[in-house]
């Protein structure tokens, strides 16, 4: 009878020993957990605003058919050609956010900014990589971005070169390659750099507008005026 009590009491102890490693371990899982850094993903299209144009007010009043535009997949320097932003903290040196990511990779996000942002300036179709009617006109677009820089609580910078091409159509090939520098001053915090972003590559999109629309009414194309630099970009 003794015997049969001392094993009872060496299993109780030994449930309630793992009963409290579990706990243990459990309390552990949940502490690393919660200290775990939260990672922030942000995006060049939150907040775009609808189109509102039409196909007219980019080629006159005449205009009966759709206004196809083509955007091409744009081109970004390999340093920042990642989901990390990358931003400047002094000379000649940059640092990784692991924390701090874009929600695509940031030659998409540039790309889908650009192509609402053009078609929603004119009311235009984009049709990259999808099949457009016979003999209809097509605005190609080309963007290279050559600078692309984030200076928390100074400025945000995109340097692009970019190019419209119009294709098809009864009218003659026609090109027309600008580049716009566009650098907006930004308040300290990540929210207020990518705005910053946000309206660098809004003013890259009014600019490719202005040129399709030239060409779509048949005026002769010319770049947009270069506006004043940041101060400090």
């Amino acid at each position: 009878m003794t015997q049969y009590f001392r094993d009872a009491a060496t299993a109780s102890a030994a449930a309630f020993a793992a009963a409290l490693s579990a706990f243990a371990a459990t309390a552990l899982l949940s502490g690393c957990a919660s200290s775990l850094p939260v990672e922030r993903f942000y995006s060049l299209t939150a907040g775009a605003p609808p189109s509102t144009a039409s196909p007219a007010d980019a080629g006159g009043a005449q205009a009966k058919t759709p206004l196809y535009i083509e955007l091409q997949a744009v081109s970004v320097p390999q340093q920042v050609s990642r989901n990390q932003l990358v931003v400047t903290s002094g000379a000649g040196r940059v640092e990784l956010l692991e924390q701090e990511r874009w929600a695509a990779p940031l030659a998409s996000e540039i790309g889908q900014a650009l192509s609402l942002g053009v078609t929603a300036e004119l009311g235009a179709i984009d049709v990259f990589r999808t099949p457009t009617p016979e003999q209809a006109t097509v605005y190609r677009i080309s963007t290279n971005v050559q600078r692309f820089e984030s200076a928390p609580g100074q400025y945000a910078l995109v340097d692009a070169v970019w190019s419209v091409r119009r294709i098809g159509g009864s009218g003659s090939s026609k090109v027309l390659t600008c580049r716009t520098f566009a650098s907006e001053p930004v308040a300290a915090g990540y929210d207020a750099l990518v705005a910053g972003h946000r309206r660098a590559v809004a003013r890259i999109a009014a600019g490719i507008s202005q040129a399709v629309r030239a060409q779509a009414s048949g005026a002769t194309p010319a770049c947009p005026a270069a506006p004043q630099a940041a101060a400090g970009a």
